[in-house]
């Protein structure tokens, strides 16, 4: 059987390629985080195909879901490639896909208008327009740089991410806003949610400003991330237009596949249409 040593260079190589790979900076770093947990887990040993897969039985005894370990392997198979040891690849977890998701991770219409309000009343006006540019167009927090004053006066943004060229059409009443936001910062082109040093805002600092408002809001704040609004967007979206394809067009994704897990109703949705079926008497 193959032995492989595995150090830090090799990590940082990785990350290097995944680069150079036009990845996302939140995919380099997530992919280096868990080939790292790999390497600090070895303690010295050599790298083999049974040690890979004591790594996957490892991660599941101490609780990790499934689908996170599905992750981590991932970044870990990933590497292997990279390195030539295709001998050590692992198997991922067979996952059937859910038929709903736990409602107190999903963000409704209601609680996502409370945030809207609540951000006005506390006279937050950039993270109001943030939350409704992001619900309405059903871009990635990544994506945001992208909402700049000449896309809004075009009615359309240029989004380029993972390879892929894609263009989103950004709501006249949207833009409208947009533009007197701009013009009241006095921004007069480029980027229109910057920060007080006129820099991009960041991810964590989206973040952050969104859970500050949980509380006045009255939402939980496990629901209340960037990501969850573009689920609310996909909801919306497919409501009105019933065509999974062309959603997943507008949301960029390869496959549809990924286009499903973002229509999975709530388990109280579910529910709902299962006590319509009227099968018992």
């Amino acid at each position: 059987m193959d032995k492989h040593k595995l150090t830090l260079e090799q990590i940082n190589a990785y990350g290097q390629y995944l680069l150079e790979e036009e990845r996302s900076a939140g995919t380099v770093k997530k992919y280096m985080r868990d080939v790292r947990t790999f390497h600090d887990w070895l303690d010295g040993r050599h790298v083999t195909k049974e040690i890979a897969v004591q790594w996957k039985n490892y991660l599941l005894s101490q609780n990790y879901a499934p689908v996170t370990i599905n992750g981590m392997l991932s970044a870990l198979n990933g590497f292997f490639a990279l390195m030539g040891w295709n001998e050590c690849r692992v198997k991922f977890f067979k996952i059937q896909r859910k038929m709903f998701q736990d409602s107190r991770r999903e963000l409704t219409f209601q609680e996502y208008i409370r945030l809207v309000e609540t951000a006005r009343r506390q006279g937050r006006e950039r993270l109001a327009l943030l939350l409704e540019a992001i619900c309405s167009t059903g871009i990635r927090v990544s994506e945001v740089k992208y909402l700049t004053v000449e896309s809004a006066q075009m009615g359309r943004a240029e989004i380029a991410l993972k390879g892929k060229v894609r263009t989103i059409l950004i709501p006249k009443k949207l833009a409208r806003k947009l533009l007197q936001y701009a013009k009241k910062q006095k921004i007069a082109s480029g980027e229109i949610f910057l920060t007080g040093g006129k820099k991009s805002m960041s991810r964590c600092q989206i973040w952050s400003e969104m859970k500050s408002l949980c509380q006045e809001a009255r939402v939980d704040a496990e629901k209340v991330f960037p990501h969850n609004l573009r689920h609310l967007f996909a909801v919306s979206f497919y409501k009105v237009c019933k065509d999974i394809v062309r959603l997943a067009d507008v949301l960029g994704h390869s496959s549809i596949e990924t286009t499903r897990i973002y229509l999975v109703t709530s388990g109280t949705e579910h529910a709902h249409m299962m006590e319509q079926l009227r099968l018992i008497s």
